[in-house]
């Protein structure tokens, strides 16, 4: 296989991870076990798929300075919702805590109520920023992911959870 698969591979890894743990999440819980906080060890294994990730993006890269006009705006944006959905939601709201049976906080400021799926679309606007510097097919397969992943949280029962964000 050419490093162009690898670098598809790299970019999709995470996402059945996070089907998984959306979808069968006390499978994760029991393996965490009692000691462990299953939203921080999802936490650290995420880090390690992201980094995974930005090196795959880096495997077909061609960087060049300046960046165009557009990256500012959009990584600005796109990192400031990141970072404001982390400073609302915590880590344990970030990484599945609600399904692993956490009570989150419901959180109405800003991006909620504003922008659907706000860490979603920030990091969809961040990976648009680097348009012209990787492939566009990867840039495609990544934000994909993260389309399947809003449809998957889409389709819970708001009514189900203590938390619901609808």
């Amino acid at each position: 296989m050419g490093m162009s698969i690898w670098a598809g591979i790299g970019v999709v890894l995470p996402f059945p991870y996070y089907y998984w743990l959306w979808t069968y999440p006390q499978t994760w819980v029991d393996l965490c076990g009692k000691r462990r906080d299953p939203s921080a060890v999802m936490a650290y294994v995420s880090y390690f798929l992201k980094l995974v990730q930005i090196i795959s993006f880096f495997s077909v890269s061609s960087l060049s300075w300046p960046p165009p006009l557009f990256f500012w705006p959009l990584i600005i944006v796109g990192q400031f919702l990141n970072f404001r959905v982390y400073q609302l939601i915590g880590e344990p709201g970030v990484y599945y805590g609600v399904r692993f049976g956490k009570n989150i906080p419901w959180v109405t400021e800003f991006p909620y109520g504003y922008i659907k799926d706000p860490q979603y679309v920030g990091s969809i606007l961040s990976l648009l920023a680097f348009v012209s510097w990787i492939p566009f097919q990867y840039i495609l397969l990544w934000c994909l992911g993260y389309v399947f992943m809003m449809l998957l949280e889409l389709k819970e029962d708001p009514a189900t959870r203590a938390n619901p964000r609808t």
